[in-house]
Protein backbone atom coordinates (compact mmCIF):
# COMPACT_ATOMS: atom_id res chain seq x y z
CA UNK A 1 0.00 0.00 0.00
CA UNK A 2 1.45 3.43 -1.00
CA UNK A 3 1.87 5.88 1.58
CA UNK A 4 -1.56 7.86 0.04
CA UNK A 5 -3.31 5.22 0.71
CA UNK A 6 -2.51 4.70 4.10
CA UNK A 7 -2.70 8.19 5.21
CA UNK A 8 -6.16 8.27 3.47
CA UNK A 9 -7.85 5.31 4.04
CA UNK A 10 -11.48 5.12 5.68
CA UNK A 11 -11.25 2.34 8.23
CA UNK A 12 -15.12 2.14 9.63
CA UNK A 13 -15.65 1.17 13.39
CA UNK A 14 -18.47 1.47 15.19
CA UNK A 15 -18.56 3.98 18.24
CA UNK A 16 -20.61 3.24 20.91
CA UNK A 17 -20.14 4.35 24.98
CA UNK A 18 -20.32 0.68 26.06
CA UNK A 19 -17.82 -0.99 23.48
CA UNK A 20 -15.27 2.13 25.47
CA UNK A 21 -16.62 1.22 29.55
CA UNK A 22 -16.05 -2.67 28.39
CA UNK A 23 -12.30 -1.71 26.89
CA UNK A 24 -11.79 -0.17 30.98
CA UNK A 25 -11.24 3.21 28.65
CA UNK A 26 -14.63 4.98 28.89
CA UNK A 27 -14.46 7.89 26.74
CA UNK A 28 -15.87 10.73 26.03
CA UNK A 29 -17.05 11.54 29.94
CA UNK A 30 -17.79 14.61 29.62
CA UNK A 31 -17.14 17.86 27.24
CA UNK A 32 -14.65 18.07 24.92
CA UNK A 33 -12.21 20.86 23.78
CA UNK A 34 -11.70 21.10 20.14
CA UNK A 35 -8.98 23.52 19.34
CA UNK A 36 -8.10 25.01 15.98
CA UNK A 37 -5.12 26.93 15.53
CA UNK A 38 -6.71 29.47 12.74
CA UNK A 39 -9.61 32.51 13.05
CA UNK A 40 -12.87 31.66 12.64
CA UNK A 41 -14.39 31.24 9.24
CA UNK A 42 -12.88 30.19 6.29
CA UNK A 43 -12.47 26.08 5.40
CA UNK A 44 -10.20 25.28 8.85
CA UNK A 45 -12.92 26.71 10.76
CA UNK A 46 -15.63 25.04 8.85
CA UNK A 47 -13.79 21.65 9.21
CA UNK A 48 -13.22 22.17 12.96
CA UNK A 49 -17.52 22.52 13.13
CA UNK A 50 -18.58 20.14 10.93
CA UNK A 51 -16.05 17.44 12.47
CA UNK A 52 -16.97 18.25 15.96
CA UNK A 53 -20.95 18.64 15.21
CA UNK A 54 -20.76 15.29 14.06
CA UNK A 55 -18.72 13.90 17.12
CA UNK A 56 -20.98 15.45 19.18
CA UNK A 57 -23.97 14.24 17.91
CA UNK A 58 -22.45 10.37 17.80
CA UNK A 59 -21.45 10.71 21.47
CA UNK A 60 -23.89 12.87 23.14
CA UNK A 61 -21.15 14.95 24.64
CA UNK A 62 -20.05 18.29 24.16
CA UNK A 63 -17.22 19.19 21.68
CA UNK A 64 -16.72 23.17 22.13
CA UNK A 65 -14.87 24.77 19.10
CA UNK A 66 -11.83 27.20 20.01
CA UNK A 67 -10.36 29.11 17.85
CA UNK A 68 -7.03 29.75 18.82
CA UNK A 69 -4.98 31.69 16.39
CA UNK A 70 -1.46 32.93 16.43
CA UNK A 71 1.90 32.48 14.90
CA UNK A 72 2.80 28.96 13.89
CA UNK A 73 -0.31 27.93 16.23
CA UNK A 74 1.98 28.13 19.25
CA UNK A 75 -0.75 29.15 21.43
CA UNK A 76 -3.41 25.77 20.72
CA UNK A 77 -0.41 23.08 20.28
CA UNK A 78 0.55 24.55 23.64
CA UNK A 79 -2.62 24.36 24.89
CA UNK A 80 -2.96 21.05 24.19
CA UNK A 81 0.64 19.59 25.08
CA UNK A 82 -0.07 20.97 28.85
CA UNK A 83 -3.50 19.17 28.91
CA UNK A 84 -4.86 16.31 31.23
CA UNK A 85 -4.08 13.17 29.18
CA UNK A 86 -7.59 11.91 28.98
CA UNK A 87 -8.38 12.78 25.23
CA UNK A 88 -10.95 15.51 26.40
CA UNK A 89 -8.26 17.99 24.38
CA UNK A 90 -8.40 17.46 20.95
CA UNK A 91 -6.57 19.92 18.51
CA UNK A 92 -6.90 20.09 14.41
CA UNK A 93 -3.53 21.25 13.23
CA UNK A 94 -1.72 21.06 10.31
CA UNK A 95 1.87 20.34 8.68
CA UNK A 96 2.73 24.53 8.61
CA UNK A 97 1.74 24.31 12.63
CA UNK A 98 3.29 21.02 13.38
CA UNK A 99 6.42 19.63 10.71
CA UNK A 100 7.13 23.00 9.40
CA UNK A 101 7.48 24.90 12.10
CA UNK A 102 9.35 22.23 13.66
CA UNK A 103 11.99 22.29 11.00
CA UNK A 104 11.66 25.96 11.12
CA UNK A 105 12.09 26.82 14.60
CA UNK A 106 13.31 24.03 16.45
CA UNK A 107 14.27 24.31 20.19
CA UNK A 108 12.82 27.88 19.71
CA UNK A 109 9.38 26.03 20.01
CA UNK A 110 7.87 25.86 23.82
CA UNK A 111 6.93 22.37 22.87
CA UNK A 112 8.61 18.76 20.89
CA UNK A 113 5.64 18.56 18.41
CA UNK A 114 7.30 13.98 18.75
CA UNK A 115 7.48 14.23 21.94
CA UNK A 116 4.33 16.23 23.36
CA UNK A 117 1.52 15.92 21.05
CA UNK A 118 0.39 12.85 19.47
CA UNK A 119 -1.71 12.53 16.29
CA UNK A 120 -4.94 10.60 16.41
CA UNK A 121 -5.85 10.86 12.98
CA UNK A 122 -5.59 12.66 8.88
CA UNK A 123 -8.73 14.26 8.27
CA UNK A 124 -8.01 15.90 5.63
CA UNK A 125 -6.10 17.95 3.10
CA UNK A 126 -6.36 20.45 0.19
CA UNK A 127 -3.99 20.44 -2.61
CA UNK A 128 -1.49 23.48 -2.88
CA UNK A 129 -1.90 25.06 -6.68
CA UNK A 130 0.79 26.54 -8.02
CA UNK A 131 -1.13 29.90 -9.57
CA UNK A 132 -0.28 32.70 -11.82
CA UNK A 133 -2.25 35.83 -13.05
CA UNK A 134 -3.94 34.94 -16.11
CA UNK A 135 -2.61 38.29 -17.60
CA UNK A 136 0.87 36.66 -17.04
CA UNK A 137 0.44 34.83 -20.40
CA UNK A 138 1.81 31.72 -18.90
CA UNK A 139 -0.57 28.40 -19.18
CA UNK A 140 2.11 25.75 -17.78
CA UNK A 141 5.17 25.16 -15.81
CA UNK A 142 7.37 24.76 -18.12
CA UNK A 143 6.26 28.34 -20.11
CA UNK A 144 6.93 29.78 -16.10
CA UNK A 145 10.43 28.07 -15.89
CA UNK A 146 11.21 29.33 -19.33
CA UNK A 147 9.81 33.16 -18.65
CA UNK A 148 11.58 33.32 -15.69
CA UNK A 149 14.77 32.35 -16.99
CA UNK A 150 14.50 35.05 -19.69
CA UNK A 151 13.99 37.29 -17.42
CA UNK A 152 16.31 36.60 -14.55
CA UNK A 153 15.47 38.50 -11.22
CA UNK A 154 11.98 40.23 -12.40
CA UNK A 155 9.34 37.49 -11.70
CA UNK A 156 8.01 37.51 -8.20
CA UNK A 157 5.93 35.02 -6.13
CA UNK A 158 3.18 36.21 -3.14
CA UNK A 159 2.89 34.62 0.23
CA UNK A 160 1.23 35.15 3.59
CA UNK A 161 4.72 35.27 5.71
CA UNK A 162 8.45 33.87 6.07
CA UNK A 163 9.10 30.39 6.45
CA UNK A 164 5.16 29.59 5.54
CA UNK A 165 4.30 26.55 3.56
CA UNK A 166 3.77 28.72 0.77
CA UNK A 167 7.23 30.27 1.32
CA UNK A 168 8.94 26.74 1.49
CA UNK A 169 6.82 25.80 -1.37
CA UNK A 170 8.48 28.32 -4.55
CA UNK A 171 11.69 28.03 -2.90
CA UNK A 172 11.92 23.90 -3.50
CA UNK A 173 10.52 25.06 -7.03
CA UNK A 174 13.34 27.94 -7.21
CA UNK A 175 15.51 25.27 -6.41
CA UNK A 176 13.99 22.10 -8.69
CA UNK A 177 13.56 24.26 -11.86
CA UNK A 178 16.75 26.16 -11.50
CA UNK A 179 15.12 29.67 -10.99
CA UNK A 180 15.18 32.46 -9.07
CA UNK A 181 11.65 33.88 -8.41
CA UNK A 182 11.88 36.81 -5.71
CA UNK A 183 9.98 36.46 -2.49
CA UNK A 184 7.42 39.20 -1.67
CA UNK A 185 5.89 38.57 1.83
CA UNK A 186 2.15 39.66 2.92
CA UNK A 187 0.73 40.15 6.64
CA UNK A 188 -2.26 38.30 5.70
CA UNK A 189 -3.90 36.43 2.71
CA UNK A 190 -6.65 38.85 1.27
CA UNK A 191 -3.67 41.36 0.10
CA UNK A 192 -1.62 38.92 -1.17
CA UNK A 193 -4.81 38.08 -3.46
CA UNK A 194 -6.02 41.19 -4.09
CA UNK A 195 -2.33 41.89 -5.85
CA UNK A 196 -1.91 38.57 -7.83
CA UNK A 197 -5.22 39.27 -9.10
CA UNK A 198 -4.07 42.92 -10.22
CA UNK A 199 -0.72 41.35 -11.51
CA UNK A 200 1.43 43.46 -9.14
CA UNK A 201 2.94 40.05 -7.97
CA UNK A 202 3.27 37.12 -10.26
CA UNK A 203 3.12 33.67 -8.93
CA UNK A 204 1.94 31.95 -5.55
CA UNK A 205 1.21 28.35 -4.70
CA UNK A 206 -1.93 28.43 -2.11
CA UNK A 207 -4.26 25.82 -1.06
CA UNK A 208 -7.36 25.17 -3.81
CA UNK A 209 -9.97 25.59 -1.26
CA UNK A 210 -8.77 29.35 -0.88
CA UNK A 211 -8.49 29.99 -5.01
CA UNK A 212 -10.28 27.76 -7.19
CA UNK A 213 -13.64 29.65 -7.17
CA UNK A 214 -10.78 32.42 -8.60
CA UNK A 215 -9.54 30.12 -11.41
CA UNK A 216 -12.85 29.14 -12.31
CA UNK A 217 -13.91 32.85 -13.26
CA UNK A 218 -10.80 32.88 -15.18
CA UNK A 219 -9.03 35.66 -12.99
CA UNK A 220 -6.30 33.21 -12.05
CA UNK A 221 -4.89 30.23 -13.77
CA UNK A 222 -3.88 26.91 -12.34
CA UNK A 223 -0.34 25.64 -13.34
CA UNK A 224 0.33 22.66 -11.12
CA UNK A 225 -0.95 20.53 -7.98
CA UNK A 226 1.77 20.51 -5.48
CA UNK A 227 0.62 17.12 -4.10
CA UNK A 228 1.31 13.86 -5.60
CA UNK A 229 -2.77 13.78 -6.66
CA UNK A 230 -4.57 15.96 -8.44
CA UNK A 231 -7.28 18.45 -7.04
CA UNK A 232 -10.78 16.85 -6.96
CA UNK A 233 -11.68 20.41 -7.83
CA UNK A 234 -9.51 20.95 -10.54
CA UNK A 235 -8.73 17.55 -12.32
CA UNK A 236 -7.19 18.50 -15.49
CA UNK A 237 -4.27 20.17 -13.76
CA UNK A 238 -1.51 17.88 -14.14
CA UNK A 239 0.88 17.11 -10.85
CA UNK A 240 4.32 18.19 -10.30
CA UNK A 241 5.46 15.06 -10.44
CA UNK A 242 3.70 14.41 -13.73
CA UNK A 243 5.59 17.05 -15.07
CA UNK A 244 9.22 15.99 -14.09
CA UNK A 245 9.06 16.84 -11.13
CA UNK A 246 10.10 14.04 -8.83
CA UNK A 247 9.43 14.35 -5.21
CA UNK A 248 7.75 18.09 -5.15
CA UNK A 249 5.30 17.05 -2.03
CA UNK A 250 3.61 20.65 -0.76
CA UNK A 251 0.04 20.26 0.52
CA UNK A 252 -1.80 21.46 3.21
CA UNK A 253 -3.10 18.65 5.80
CA UNK A 254 -5.20 18.74 8.94
CA UNK A 255 -4.85 15.88 11.33
CA UNK A 256 -6.05 15.65 14.69
CA UNK A 257 -3.95 16.01 18.07
CA UNK A 258 -4.10 15.09 21.58
CA UNK A 259 -1.91 15.57 23.96
CA UNK A 260 0.90 12.96 24.61
CA UNK A 261 0.77 10.57 27.52
CA UNK A 262 -2.95 9.69 26.73
CA UNK A 263 -3.65 6.05 27.40
CA UNK A 264 -3.63 4.05 23.83
CA UNK A 265 -6.82 3.10 24.58
CA UNK A 266 -8.17 6.47 24.16
CA UNK A 267 -6.37 7.24 21.47
CA UNK A 268 -8.21 4.09 19.52
CA UNK A 269 -11.27 4.65 20.63
CA UNK A 270 -11.35 8.48 19.63
CA UNK A 271 -9.19 7.27 16.24
CA UNK A 272 -12.27 4.88 15.76
CA UNK A 273 -15.16 7.87 16.57
CA UNK A 274 -12.79 10.19 14.05
CA UNK A 275 -12.60 7.59 11.63
CA UNK A 276 -16.73 6.97 11.87
CA UNK A 277 -17.23 10.83 11.72
CA UNK A 278 -15.11 11.53 8.23
CA UNK A 279 -16.91 8.51 6.53
CA UNK A 280 -20.39 10.06 7.46
CA UNK A 281 -21.74 11.57 3.96
CA UNK A 282 -23.04 14.81 5.34
CA UNK A 283 -19.50 15.79 6.46
CA UNK A 284 -17.81 14.59 3.21
CA UNK A 285 -20.33 16.75 1.27
CA UNK A 286 -19.50 20.16 3.53
CA UNK A 287 -15.84 19.05 3.40
CA UNK A 288 -15.69 18.68 -0.61
CA UNK A 289 -17.60 21.75 -1.47
CA UNK A 290 -15.05 23.71 0.15
CA UNK A 291 -12.54 22.40 -1.74
CA UNK A 292 -11.11 19.91 0.66
CA UNK A 293 -10.59 16.62 0.09
CA UNK A 294 -11.40 13.84 3.69
CA UNK A 295 -10.01 10.77 5.09
CA UNK A 296 -9.18 9.29 8.09
CA UNK A 297 -6.24 7.28 8.64
CA UNK A 298 -4.30 5.37 11.39
CA UNK A 299 -1.83 7.47 14.07
CA UNK A 300 1.16 5.90 12.88
CA UNK A 301 0.42 7.28 9.55
CA UNK A 302 0.14 10.79 10.51
CA UNK A 303 3.50 10.33 12.66
CA UNK A 304 5.24 8.81 9.99
CA UNK A 305 4.12 11.67 7.18
CA UNK A 306 4.73 14.37 9.88
CA UNK A 307 8.29 12.84 10.40
CA UNK A 308 8.85 13.07 6.45
CA UNK A 309 7.47 16.58 5.95
CA UNK A 310 9.81 17.90 8.97
CA UNK A 311 13.31 16.05 7.16
CA UNK A 312 12.11 17.61 3.62
CA UNK A 313 11.70 20.93 4.65
CA UNK A 314 14.42 21.32 7.03
CA UNK A 315 16.90 20.73 4.11
CA UNK A 316 15.06 23.40 1.62
CA UNK A 317 14.88 25.64 4.88
CA UNK A 318 19.14 25.15 5.32
CA UNK A 319 19.85 25.29 1.22
CA UNK A 320 17.80 28.19 0.94
CA UNK A 321 19.33 29.91 4.01
CA UNK A 322 15.95 30.96 5.05
CA UNK A 323 16.04 32.41 8.59
CA UNK A 324 13.03 33.57 10.84
CA UNK A 325 12.46 35.68 13.78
Amino acid sequence: MNRISLVFCAVLVAVSPQAGAQSGQAWPTKAARFITNYTPGGPTDLAARSISAKMQEVTGQSFLVENLPSANGVIGTQITARAAPDGHTLMLSTAGHTAIAASLYGERLPFDIFRDIVPISMLLHSNQLIIVNSQLGVRSIAELVKLAKSRPGELNYATPGIGTPNHLGMELLNSMAGIKLIHVPYKGTAAMMGDLMANRVHVMINSAATVVPNIQAGKLVALASGWTSRSRALPDVPTMEELGYPGYQVSTWFALFTTAKTPPAVIARINALTNQVMADAQVVKALTSAGLDPGASTPEAVTNLMREEFDRWKKVVADAKIVVE
